[in-house]
């Protein structure tokens, strides 16, 4: 596969879809995040690649099955597509803490798969979460912090706050994934801009 050089990384729940503590154990149960889609639809047209990155451990618990996960992941591609988005892949950690797996966040298994699956060189990739979990495994996996305040990110204080951004450089805050759409698309606009006048030379 060819390098794609334009590749961010999502969380799922949270981000695209309302947190919950039961775990999302069928479609029904999958409810997107206010705006969350139309985010993923405006990064797609403006070139971006999105995967998915999630930790599953209701797997491992027993309360939920793969056929159950791959049909609320199938509702999400379609509610997805309805909303004229597109995510590229899920992958995911079924583990529980107790497993001691390299795969789940916040240590860097997964993203360290997408990287190598895309060929994508990950300091240029934002990974996208709304935990502090999620923004290790950015540390360790070299990808670009970007912390939501739409899930679980809501309930962390400012001293917390302070506290995670000491040990993760670079990490930013918004308050969704439109937000950081915006963000996206704003910082890649001089760029382009610059490169309209250099050709219009």
């Amino acid at each position: 596969m060819n390098p794609i050089p334009k590749l961010v990384i999502l969380g799922r729940d949270g981000i695209l879809n309302q947190y919950r503590d039961d775990h999302v154990k069928e479609p029904s149960e999958w409810v997107p995040v206010p705006g969350a889609l139309e985010a993923v639809a405006r990064l797609n047209h403006a070139g971006w690649h999105a995967v998915v990155a999630t930790n599953q451990a209701g797997i491992g618990r027993g309360m939920i099955d793969m056929a159950s996960l791959n049909a609320v992941h199938a509702h999400m591609m379609k509610t997805l597509v309805a909303n004229g988005a597109r995510v590229d892949a899920v992958f995911l950690c079924p583990h529980t803490p107790e497993d001691r797996c390299d795969c789940r966040k916040p240590l860097p298994g997964l993203m360290l798969d997408i990287g190598r699956r895309y060929g994508a060189d990950l300091t240029q990739v934002p990974l996208v979460g709304d935990t502090a979990r999620d923004m290790l495994a950015a540390r360790a996996a070299g990808c670009q912090p970007h912390l939501l305040r739409s899930g679980r990110g809501a309930s962390l204080d400012e001293a917390q706050l302070q506290q995670l951004a000491a040990q993760v450089p670079g990490l930013m805050v918004h308050a969704d994934l439109s937000a950081f759409a915006d963000y996206l698309l704003e910082r890649e606009r001089p760029e382009r801009f610059g490169a309209e006048v250099e050709g219009g030379r």
